[in-house]
């Protein structure tokens, strides 16, 4: 089964780059063809490096063309988290570099005439009008909240204002805007950008050893490397793993779903975002983490809240996409870990990966450079800030304690022939614990429930029929094709063993 496409993915088409053929050198390898290797790799290459980008699918085709493409410095409220964890220095830092990510696009744009969609409009949080009573306790303190980053982003010298009023569909009880900020087409930008970039693609790197990369099609020996591929796979050093989880979020393209202009995120409970891309309108929802969706629904969801906003609204597209969360929602940028001196990482952008992707890209170009970057230090990878690190850590542990213990217990005894056209089970099959989809035309497929990247037991994904690792990620199509790192190889799927058996 294929992801399903993107609006992105559907109106753009890039060149078929090469695999690699046999062993080679390169002063910087770059590992992931997404918009942070492949701006990471130009920036480089503009100050005269040379790169080579390794992709393990297509150019574009992981989160970069899953995004709804926001390129704003409004992450959220990660402002007033900033001040409170890391400093007003930090804080400063943050909003620097992404304020400058926003006009490096600009950049790039006008000197390569890049034809991207690029609309400079507003970027908006907002808390939806509260209707029950319980409704607006939370709202009043959510208001206070938004009112306390509207102050400090005004400190920090970001474009920020409040409001009362919005283009939304529906009254609200306060709006922070941030004037200034963009929204494009990231495929179109990222095709003309990585069009003088080398690139391999279906080239996997599995294995990372000092200065050399083995892919599933020969050798990489580099100077330095880059890991940009959306989660490190490598397990040490770093023990990214236990720094990071995953969560999942959709999006509808709507047809005839009103005029708005903006991009506005809910921070509320029922957290909405909108953006508009020419004649339709994006609209997702409130995110869960990886491997904790298994009735599905949430498409449903967002056609209801849409109907009821614009009853002529109709379904253009429709497309998942997943993101790396921190322990304390800043990325980790710069070196990857002790001991690996010419190994640089750049990871967990969050929601925000236009931005943090341009980030990611200057900081790790002055890095490798030589150069000094003032907006560094707030990404080190290295840093640890206990008041809002320590406890997400210790949560993070227990999450995956506990579901590599699942795969331990017995199956409650459903067997093959319980299981109905298009849907899901967990059967015990020579003498193992099996997962089961059987499709709408009843063909069956029984594939491992154990997680390669590190054992865990593997949940089912009734919105987009796969299995999911709940502590790390991965995720995999009902057949045992890989879909999501950090797994590195697909899982075993017997099909031919179901037919025999029904």
């Amino acid at each position: 089964m294929m992801e399903k496409e993107s609006i992105w993915q559907q109106t753009t088409e890039f060149p078929v780059r090469p695999v690699l053929q046999n062993d080679i050198r390169t002063e910087i390898a770059i590992v992931g063809g997404g918009m942070a290797g492949i701006l990471t790799a130009h920036l480089l290459e503009q100050s005269g490096h040379s790169c080579v980008v390794l992709e393990a699918d297509r150019i574009g085709n992981g989160q970069t063309g899953h995004t709804t493409a926001k390129v704003t410095s409004q992450h959220h409220m990660i402002y007033q988290k900033l001040m409170k964890c890391a400093g007003r220095e930090k804080a400063e830092q943050y909003a620097r570099i992404n304020q400058e990510a926003i006009r490096r696009y600009e950049i790039l744009i006008e000197k390569y005439q890049i034809d991207c969609e690029w609309t400079e409009c507003p970027s908006c949080l907002y808390i939806k009008q509260a209707e029950t009573e319980k409704e607006k306790m939370q709202s009043k303190a959510l208001t206070r909240a938004l009112r306390d980053e509207y102050h400090i982003v005004k400190e920090l010298g970001l474009p920020a204002e409040w409001k009362k009023e919005t283009e939304l569909p529906f009254p609200v009880e306060g709006a922070l805007y941030f004037s200034d900020q963009a929204r494009f087409h990231p495929l179109k930008f990222l095709r003309a950008i990585a069009e003088e970039i080398q690139v391999y693609e279906k080239t996997r790197v599995l294995r990372a050893d000092s200065h050399v990369l083995l892919t599933d099609h020969g050798r990489v020996e580099a100077e330095k490397i880059v890991f940009a591929c959306h989660y490190p796979f490598v397990i040490r050093p770093g023990y990214y793993f236990l720094r990071m989880h995953q969560e999942r979020s959709h999006v509808v393209a709507l047809e005839h779903a009103g005029n708005i202009g903006g991009m506005y995120l809910g921070i509320d409970a029922e957290g909405l975002s909108f953006r508009p891309a020419g004649d339709l309108l994006l609209l997702g929802g409130k995110g869960y983490r990886t491997g904790e969706n298994p009735c599905g629904g949430q498409y449903a969801s967002l056609m209801h809240r849409a109907e009821q906003y614009w009853p002529d609204a109709k379904k253009k597209a429709s497309w998942s996409a997943q993101d790396c969360m921190t322990l304390d929602g800043i990325p980790y940028i710069g070196k990857f870990g002790r001991g690996t001196e010419d190994w640089f990482v750049a990871t967990g952008f969050g929601k925000w990966g236009m931005t943090s992707s341009m980030a990611a890209a200057m900081i790790l170009t002055d890095q490798i450079c030589g150069r000094e970057n003032t907006c560094a230090e707030v990404f080190s990878p290295q840093r640890l800030h206990v008041m809002t690190s320590v406890k997400p850590f210790l949560q993070e542990g227990v999450y995956a304690a506990v579901n590599l213990v699942k795969e331990r217990i017995p199956v409650s005894g459903e067997t093959l022939a319980k299981i109905k056209s298009g849907k899901s089970g967990i059967i015990e099959y020579d003498g193992e614990k099996k997962g089961v989809y059987r499709t709408e035309e009843g063909q069956v497929f029984i594939v491992s429930l154990k997680c390669p990247h590190m054992g865990c037991q593997l949940a089912w994904n009734e919105e987009d029929k796969s299995w999911d690792c709940p502590c790390h990620g991965s995720r995999f199509d009902y057949q045992g094709r890989l879909l999501n790192e950090p797994a590195q190889t697909e899982i075993a799927c017997c099909t031919s063993a179901c037919r025999q058996e029904e």
